[in-house]
């Protein structure tokens, strides 16, 4: 993981200065009159995000680059790919939360995936660390990282069996604990939707529950589940081509629950987390799970397939199920689940869905406190009776186009337990355009805001460094 971020000032590093736009007539006046000439020759405003390289006429280098205050975490983040290649440093910070802005927005505009070139992206510029939280940052930027890499990873390379040794691998570096129980064995144990939707993939892909633990048990209980489709065609009810080309990122909700996992383990929250993915492939094949077929649940519900596309709800049923059994005290859930909440707010802005008013607000203040949005929607039950079966308990897929992440969101309630706080996240996972600091592909949404209220909420020890 290269953040380009330096622990020591290199020799030759360039200052940074930052300007507010109202401060920058007056910033001029202090300046030399060949520097004012330069800077209005340059056109520099000193807008968020604008940059003005200031020449040393002595050695023909730079002398400082002047900034124009950032009111973002993303104004920061443009500056790596685009001032001249070389080494900062932050000439001076007016608080530490904006030392951590500027060292986070720096690493993740830093962000390359080059796993699959044959010749890697020429480094980005390089910043000596600021005065901030470097272990907070750090985590948060790692966290992004795995998030975004994971999603990006081609499903060649990234099946159940991958997901769950990736899963593995963030355990061991934590010390903690992973249990993974695989194919016919998820009947045995009690996942039949689990393994209804994956079956038609084994055994070269068989479907699987990670389920991994940490922490002292008498803590806190901080339960996540992620949805992990890590290929999604639809079933027998086919998608498209160009619905199906992304469906690599349908483990987002999978990638998601690990990068938060790592930023409370990291900074050693006095907390018993537990973090369950279900992992399948919804393939086709003569053993694929049909429509109008009824699933058993976990939970005992029975499900009637109304549709073979929507396979994430019926994973996720299980593993709420088996979540809600230890009566946490807080669950969330992270999911790319549904295209209408792509549809009511964009591909920027999870949905998020909660029982609970306490813990819906408190998520949306830490998603504005760390420039990580999204957007309350209702769990309106007046559209419960859309989801009723006609053969079973409850179906997959409500009848019409209409409130579609609203009955999926009411769907997955059906299988979390009474009185246990729950939020539900409807992310999309992906960037669909490259802006600064978030590239094209796949990206972290909501989990830097839950990361902040799980931290508030349950208090933290000291941090530790990666």
């Amino acid at each position: 993981m290269e953040l380009n971020l330096l622990d020591d000032r290199r020799p030759g590093s360039v200052a940074l200065q930052t300007v507010a736009r109202n401060d920058l007539e007056s910033w001029l006046k202090a300046q030399p009159a060949s520097v004012s000439a330069w800077v209005a020759a340059m056109g520099f405003d000193a807008k968020p995000g604008s940059f003005c390289p200031l020449p040393d006429l002595s050695n023909g280098g730079l002398r400082e680059v002047v900034v124009g205050e950032a009111e973002t975490l993303w104004d920061w983040a443009s500056l790596p790919s685009r001032l001249p290649r070389g080494s900062y440093h932050l000439e001076s910070s007016p608080n530490l939360a904006t030392s951590d802005r500027v060292a986070l927005g720096w690493a993740l505009g830093s962000y390359r995936f080059d796993s699959f070139r044959e010749r890697a992206n020429e480094p980005s510029s390089s910043l000596t660390w600021p005065d901030c939280n470097r272990d907070h940052v750090r985590s948060a930027a790692y966290a992004t990282y795995l998030v975004r890499d994971w999603i990006n990873t081609p499903a060649s390379d990234l099946g159940p069996a991958e997901l769950a040794q990736k899963m593995q691998e963030l355990a061991s570096a934590h010390d903690a604990s992973l249990r993974v129980v695989v194919g016919d064995a998820l009947l045995e144990e009690g996942f039949p939707a689990v393994h209804a939707v994956g079956r038609a993939a084994s055994p070269a892909r068989a479907p699987r529950l990670i389920d991994m633990t940490w922490g002292d048990p008498t803590h806190p209980k901080v339960t996540l589940v992620g949805k992990g489709v890590c290929f999604d065609t639809g079933g027998l009810d086919l998608k498209s081509a160009s619905n199906m080309k992304l469906m690599k990122k349908d483990m987002g909700g999978a990638a998601h629950v690990a990068g938060l996992a790592h930023m409370i383990m990291a900074a050693k929250l006095p907390v018993r987390l537990r973090v369950l993915v279900p992992a399948v492939e919804n393939s086709v094949s003569s053993d694929a799970y049909r429509p109008l077929d009824v699933v058993p649940t976990r939970k005992g519900i029975t499900i009637e397939v109304g549709h073979t596309d929507a396979e994430g709800r019926v994973i996720l049923a299980d593993a709420l199920e088996e979540a809600s059994r230890e009566k946490p005290e807080i669950l969330i859930d992270f999911a790319t689940l549904t295209g209408a909440a792509r549809v009511a707010l964009g591909a920027e802005l999870p949905a998020l869905f909660a029982n609970d008013d306490d813990t819906a607000s408190s998520l949306l203040a830490h998603a504005t406190a760390a420039e990580d949005p999204m957007w309350r929607m209702p769990l309106w039950k007046p559209y419960r009776s859309l989801i009723d079966g006609k053969v079973a308990d409850i179906t997959n897929s409500a009848e019409g186009s209409l409130g579609g992440a609203i009955t999926a969101a009411l769907f997955l309630q059906e299988f979390v337990g009474d009185d246990i706080p729950w939020a539900h996240i409807d992310a999309m996972a992906w960037n669909p355009t490259s802006r600064a600091g978030r590239p094209e592909g796949g990206e972290a949404l909501g989990m830097r805001a839950a990361y902040g209220f799980i931290e508030e909420r349950f208090g933290s020890s000291s941090s530790s460094s990666e």
